[in-house]
């Protein structure tokens, strides 16, 4: 593990009960142990102008799901940081891009990835249209690419070709069937 991961196990996360309270803070590595504790994220879904969602590869250096394919951008609010703030900074710091989101949800879950640790967050889910420049941060991303809700669709529903992040098949799902008008109307 070099600095830049060891700075980023020890981000102190603000932990959460089930109605989003803050109830203290905890560095992400311990937040992140056995069945994880509840804490506070986001995903930000980064749609293009011919309405292709941008994906990524998460670097083979995450201690979680590492390789695995996932959301444009995710991340945790830092402590006395708004959610706003938070979202800004990290869409910039993992993708080089600036661009308008809107909220469209909160869910609570908890996935287990072996026993290296797993994820225990309530998640506030974001999408956005951009047409920057994608510049990845290379700690955070092996790779990524554009992709049609179609085709999207289709390796989802092709188990085992590609490897998707649990949070962002929960997400996607609930997108795709409560909020599509809203991502549709994301094109030009």
């Amino acid at each position: 593990m070099n600095s830049l991961d060891l700075a980023a196990d020890s981000d102190s996360l603000i932990l959460v009960d089930d109605s989003d309270q803050d109830v203290g803070h905890l560095s992400k590595a311990r937040c992140h142990e056995g069945k994880g504790i509840l804490h506070r994220a986001f995903s930000l879904l980064i749609f293009n102008d011919a309405g292709e969602l941008l994906i990524q590869q998460r670097s083979p250096r995450k201690r979680l799901w590492p390789l695995y394919w996932s959301n444009s951008c995710c991340s945790h609010p830092r402590s006395g940081e708004s959610m706003e703030a938070a979202t800004r900074r990290r869409l910039f710091e993992e993708l080089g891009m600036v661009c308008p989101l809107k909220f469209l949800f909160k869910f609570q879950y908890q996935a287990q990835f072996d026993d290296t640790g797993s994820e225990h967050e309530l998640c506030s889910v974001f999408i956005g249209r951009c047409s920057d420049p994608v510049e990845i941060n290379p700690n955070e991303i092996l790779a990524w690419r554009w992709v049609s809700p179609k085709a999207l669709h289709e390796q989802l529903a092709a188990p085992g070709t590609v490897k998707f992040t649990p949070w962002f098949t929960m997400e996607w799902a609930r997108i795709w069937h409560d909020h599509r008008e809203e991502v549709l109307a994301l094109r030009c």
